[in-house]
């Protein structure tokens, strides 16, 4: 039988179902294989096999019996099976009108038995068969018949299972989207409203630590962006760093250039970097001098996060980790530690203050999340 032949007016529809529960070309299924095999067994067969019938293939996502994963649909039985939704019964092919001139039943292969049950969704789309094939004729009583679309029904509720958590979970991934993108926004609204009230002539000598913290919320606003755009377990740090570097510059009104190696970081790495890169770079503004310098090196010995500035006011023996240090430099500490690495401060070979935190991947203790 031609494949145009067995093409129905509602195939567009058909396709479009077959498509929604994505399962062509889905590697090998435990639950499906367990089924065809009762099937085989139940009815002492030696085929079983479960069918999607695409456009121009039958793929089998099990076929217990038969090391062959598709074929075309020109000669296939199930493409005609799921035109109706009522079992398609060959009990002996040889003499069937219907499958003389199959090839599985004309040529080499000598198929003789075949009984297909649609497998119909809630829609009314059959997306293709499980069927049971035997090289001898036989029979099949109401019983089996009946057998077999229970095994049918049970196969559809498994593609209806992960369907519906296919389903789940991408709504919680747009939810999840839309909860970081209005944290994003909150953020960055806080951000402003703190920015705002430092240029307030009340606030007075506060005004500097205002803006400090509308930086640092600026920060975590930052990652929660580039988290957003990502959308991934990984990023690249130094991708991230030019993004915020980029906002620092306008926001301290100081020239920063970024460099350094190009590699993926876990995600969760993310945040205490970009909190790293803002308070060493703030810092470098408000008590160095010229540019500003951002490097993000990637070594086989682990990672380095270097800032520096054109400043020679570094005192000599100058200790970043002390008790008595400033809240920045207390901040700066904390946020190494969390990344199981240590801070160090010095002079660039020029003569500039120079901050470093090193760490190495296998150190770092934050949890994942």
């Amino acid at each position: 039988m031609h494949h145009a032949a067995i093409v129905p007016d509602t195939e567009p529809e058909r396709m479009a179902a077959v498509r929604r529960y994505d399962i062509l070309d889905s590697p090998p299924d435990g639950a499906f294989d367990r089924i065809t095999a009762l099937a085989a067994r139940r009815f002492k067969v030696p085929i079983a096999i479960i069918s999607i019938v695409d456009e121009d293939r039958i793929w089998f996502k099990s076929h217990h019996g038969l090391a062959v994963e598709q074929i075309g649909r020109d000669p296939g039985l199930c493409a005609s099976a799921i035109l109706s939704c009522d079992p398609h019964i060959l009990t002996d092919a040889s003499v069937d009108p219907r499958s003389l001139a199959n090839p599985l039943v004309a040529g080499d292969f000598g198929l003789r038995f075949y009984a297909g049950v649609p497998l119909t969704t809630t829609e009314g789309h059959n997306l293709g068969t499980l069927c049971i094939i035997d090289k001898k004729a036989r029979p099949i009583d109401q019983d089996g018949i009946d057998d077999l679309k229970d095994l049918a029904s049970v196969v559809m509720d498994q593609l209806e299972l992960r369907l519906s958590a296919g389903v789940a979970v991408s709504q919680a991934k747009l939810m999840a989207q839309e909860i970081d993108h209005r944290v994003m926004n909150s953020l960055q609204f806080v951000s402003g409203l703190l920015s705002m009230q430092s240029r307030s002539p009340e606030v007075g000598a506060a005004a500097p630590h205002l803006q400090l913290a509308a930086n640092r919320v600026a920060a975590v606003a930052q990652v929660h962006r580039h988290f957003y755009a990502e959308g991934a377990v990984t990023t690249s740090c130094i991708t991230f760093v030019r993004r915020l570097c980029a906002d620092l510059a306008n926001v301290l009104g100081r020239e920063i250039e970024v460099r350094g190696d190009e590699g993926e970081v876990p995600t969760r790495w993310i945040q205490p970097i970009g909190l790293l890169v803002n308070e060493l770079a703030t810092n470098a503004a408000k008590h160095g001098e010229g540019q500003i310098d951002v490097v993000y090196e990637i070594g086989e010995d682990g990672h380095a996060l270097i800032v520096s500035d054109e400043g020679t006011n570094l005192p000599e023996g100058f200790d970043p980790t002390a008790q008595n240090k400033s809240l920045g430099m207390r901040v700066v500490t904390s946020l190494a530690k969390q990344l199981g690495g240590e801070l160090t401060a010095g002079h660039t070979p020029s003569g500039g203050s120079c901050f470093k935190v090193e760490f190495r991947p296998d150190d770092v203790r934050l949890q994942a999340s």
